[in-house]
């Protein structure tokens, strides 16, 4: 069950001892901006201030891409994923914005002691 998967941005995880390691792993997503929202964080910008619609659509990236991380792990044999980088980017062009969102880390096998 991939949720079961151990995620962590160190390079080791403690209780635990990675008894073998498998091969680099990684999820990229690709989020379309609603162009209401892109239009809102400009007043945002332009006025100061926190913009809630863009937080929100940074923490659910950064969830899905996670959980597409778990699965590909778990897809190698891997228990745990160690670590993790986020990289995250925009695109943008012709009146168009997205989010890219890539998470990459190490699938290994872990057990405590």
């Amino acid at each position: 069950m991939a949720e079961r998967v151990i995620l962590t941005t160190s390079s080791h995880l403690e209780g635990y001892r990675v008894t073998e390691h498998i091969d680099i792993v990684s999820a990229e997503c690709v989020f379309g901006m609603n162009v209401l929202k892109d239009m809102f964080a400009g007043f945002r910008d332009f006025f100061g201030g926190r913009n809630k619609s863009s937080q929100n659509a940074l923490r659910d990236a950064r969830k899905t891409c996670l959980d597409e991380l778990r699965k590909e792990a778990e897809s190698v044999g891997a228990n745990a994923v160690i670590g993790i980088d986020l990289d995250y980017s925009e695109i943008s062009g012709g009146g168009k914005s997205m989010l890219f969102l890539v998470a990459t880390g190490t699938a290994v096998k872990v057990a405590r002691g």
